[in-house]
């Protein structure tokens, strides 16, 4: 089962990182582990994650 995640806007790579990580490790902990991720030219990032 794949599920897709969006990280709302976040124009510092910082900040992004982090939510990133945050979001990771939230997922995690449900079974799912992070396949791949994008940054939009909107500075949002979609996650997509596997169980």
């Amino acid at each position: 089962m794949y599920k897709t995640v969006v990280i709302e806007y976040s124009p510092k790579s910082d900040d992004m990182a982090k939510k990133v990580e945050r979001k990771a490790n939230e997922m995690l902990e449900e079974g799912y582990e992070l396949v791949t991720m994008s940054i939009t030219t909107t500075a949002k990032a979609i996650l997509v994650f596997k169980k």
